[in-house]
Order: structure tokens, then sequence, then C-alpha cells
């Protein structure tokens, strides 16, 4: 690892940057999966009186905007080389943290759907600012070689904590935990962008090392290439088959109380740490295979975990009297493959890029292929529960979408190596007609 490289030199500013772009990822997270994605459906339900329904068409808004205000952002600071510029971005994600924890607080004391819709507005501004902003610092922070590491280390201390703290999924608990993390997230912030600090002039130039990513070398990924958009194919579906699944597994209390919110402490962290233990050997993997593989162990994982879910439901129906209780290891086959996949989200968009591309880049890998496949699949869920589709089958659709992705990129790849065993073909026979 550089990192114990620049350990040994005593590169001091470069080891704070791992520090504080780690921090940062993993708040911004958090406060992404907690507050959020599970925080705003109690408050649109329990306090706004709206439906699960209703709750879901806002955060479609929330999904839509927060997408379209990352890419006009993206766009922006790369076209005016705010990318490359380390104090204009930590200013920018300094009013993005400001606001969210103004919107922090004001959240439990929501009551009505305008000031729900206004509130909802609000965070999609901040977020659409925040997510091209901070995949944008991973090349002032982190070199190529680190990225899969430092990627997992931000997936692991991120649902570690998500896991492990005995929290209530209610907004009153999540916004005292936001508050306690972000007020001195807050004023460390407010000190490094008001005042002049040498470690931050060195790590300003950094992206002249770091800026261009595993996956541009030897040549660029354009942002309209097959290259890039298939990433984002392949990672929409990810996420799509993930939130498709999850958000059935939590709507089912006997599953959820067997595992994420569990009244034992020691099955929180069990969880906790399989999500840590995933996360670091999807940071292994990542920096030892191409994505392609990457992607082929992503969806073989999912759909080898959902296969766990729907063969213990078959084995409860057929054979009641052998079904005892949840099995706990299907949430950990869970932990491990979401935090798998998680590292890959993290690491892979500043990969994709350079300097010059990061921000567009990262607005559209994490807006569409994370924000918007999230709540796309959050609407189908939905659809299918107001339908009256039973577990199994809710289930049975999700493992066959993973196995058709998994499947589906199976196919690609074969036929890939044909084309190319083909063209090598072709040039052989080319060289030698013309040496004759």
């Amino acid at each position: 690892m550089k990192l114990l490289t620049s350990v040994r030199e005593g590169a001091w500013p470069t080891v704070a940057g791992y520090g504080l772009f780690v921090a940062l990822l993993t708040g911004g997270y958090y406060y992404n999966i907690t507050f959020v994605q599970l925080g705003l459906l109690d408050l649109g339900t329990r306090h706004v009186g709206l439906t699960r329904a209703g709750v879901s068409t806002w955060m479609a808004v929330l999904a839509v905007v927060t997408f379209l205000v990352a890419v006009v952002v993206g766009v922006t600071m790369d076209r005016q080389g705010w990318s490359r510029d380390l104090p204009v971005k930590l200013r920018l994600l300094f009013g993005v943290v400001v606001v969210q924890l103004l919107l922090t607080a004001v959240a439990p004391f929501v009551r009505t759907v305008p000031a729900f819709g206004g509130w909802i507005l609000a965070a999609s501004l901040s977020m659409g600012v925040g997510f091209p902003v901070t995949f944008a610092m991973t090349i002032d922070f982190v070199p190529v070689r680190d990225r899969g590491y430092v990627a997992a280390g931000a997936t692991a201390l991120t649902y570690f904590l998500a896991n492990a703290l005995p929290l209530e999924w209610r907004i009153e608990t999540f916004t005292v935990v936001v508050l306690a993390a972000m007020l001195p997230a807050v004023v460390v912030m407010g000190v490094l962008v008001s005042r002049e600090f040498a470690f931050l002039d060195e790590l300003a130039t950094q992206h002249e090392t770091f800026g261009r990513g595993r996956f541009c070398r030897p040549h660029s990924v354009g942002t309209w290439s097959l290259t890039f958009w298939t990433a984002v194919v392949l990672m929409f579906g990810v996420f799509f088959v993930d939130s498709l699944g999850f958000l059935r597994i939590i709507e089912t209390p006997a599953l959820l109380l067997s595992s994420w919110q569990s009244p034992d402490p020691g099955t929180r962290l069990a969880i906790g740490g399989v999500h840590v233990l995933g996360a670091l050997i999807g940071g292994v993997l990542y920096t030892n295979l191409n994505r392609r593989w990457l992607f082929l162990l992503v969806f073989g994982f999912f759909a080898f975990t959902h296969l766990l879910y729907t063969f213990e439901l078959r084995v409860a129906g057929l054979f009641p009297a052998l079904a005892d209780g949840p099995s706990p290891l299907n949430p950990l086959m869970y932990a491990a493959a979401v935090s798998f996949y998680t590292t890959l989200n993290f690491a892979l968009w500043p990969d994709l890029s350079t300097p010059e591309t990061v921000g567009t880049h990262s607005a559209l890998g994490v807006g569409f292929a994370g924000f918007f496949a999230t709540f796309l699949s959050t609407a189908v869920a939905l659809s299918l529960d107001s339908a009256d589709v039973g577990l199994l089958s809710h289930l049975n659709l999700v493992n066959a979408l993973a196995l058709l992705l998994f499947v589906g990129l199976v196919v690609l790849l074969y036929v890939g190596r044909l084309l190319t065993l083909a063209r090598a073909r072709t040039d052989s026979r080319g060289g030698e007609s013309s040496r004759g």
C-alpha cells in the first residue's frame, strides 16, 4: 500500500488526506443510508401522515432532483476547473454540510406535506452538490494503487456503525446521532476553509499524480464511451437488485427482528463484523481484478444470497416442522454482498475518470446508477406489495434478475473473448498476406 510508504517516509500531509477522505465518505454515506433512506420513511408515515406509497413518490422526487442537480454540478465542476481545485471543493462541501446540519435539526418538527416536500427539495439540492464534490476529492487524497483499500475502509466503518449502534429506526433517534457527528465536522471544516494550511496546499497538488484513474490507463475513458456506460448500466443493475430485495426483507418482521433490528446486540455486532470482512475482501479483489470479474462476482453473490432466502422459505412451506426461525446465515451473506459492491461503487467512478472528467463521471455514476436505481426499485417494490405479491414470489423475482444479470455478463464476456480472438486471427492473416 502507498499509505505504508507515506508513513515510513513521514509524508504526513498525504496520510492526513487519507483520514480526511475516509471521514468525509463515511459521514456522507452513513447520512444517506440511515437518515435519508430509513429516517424519512418514518418521518413521512408517522409524523406527516403519508402512506408508504406517498412517501415513495416524494423519495422518487428526491432521487430525480438529486440526480439532475448532481449532473449540473459535476459538469460545471469539470468545465470550470473546480474538479482540480481542492480549496473550491472544500468550500462547496462545507456549504453542503451546513445545509444538511440545519435540515437534520428541523426534520423531526416537519408535520405537513408542503413542509415535507420543501425539506425533500432542499435535501436534494445539498446531496446533488455533495456527491460529485466528495467523489472528486478522491484525486486529491487517494493514490490509484490504494483506492480499493480506502473504499473498503469507508465501507467497513459506515456499515459497522449503522449495524452495531443500538438504534431504533425513528427520525428522532437518527437526528440525535447525526447531529452529534455533524456538529464537530462543521467546526473542523469551517476551520479548514477559513484559514490557510501548508498541508492543504500540498494536498491540492496531488491530483497531478493521483488524477488519472486505474481504468484510464493508457487511454482515457470518455463520458459517452461504451466502457463508461456499460459500467453505469451494470452498477444500476446492482443497486436495483439490492434495493428490490432488501426493501421486502425489512418489511417482513420475522426477517428484520432476527437480523438488522434484532434485540440481541450480538446479532447486530455479527452483521457489522461481516460487513467489515466483506468490505476488506472487496478491497483486495478490487485491487487485483478487472471490472468485468468484479461485476460478475457481485451478481453471483446476490443471486446466491437470495437463493438462500428462497430456499429457506420453500423448506418452511413444505416442512413446517423443520422450520426453526430465520437462518442467521442469510443476513450475514447479504451483509457481505452489500459491502462488496459498495466498495466497488466507491472506487469505480474516480478510476474511470481523469481530473477533467471526475465531476461528470461521479455525478452520472452515483446519481443515476446509485440514487436513481435505488428509488426506482423502491417504486417497483411498493407496486408488487400493493398487488399482493407474496414474499417468496418477490424474492424469486429478485433472484431471477440477479441470475439474469450474472448469466448475461458471462455471455458478454464469452462473446467479447470470441471477437477478440477473431480480430487477432484476422490481423495475423493480414500480416502474413502483406509479407507474402
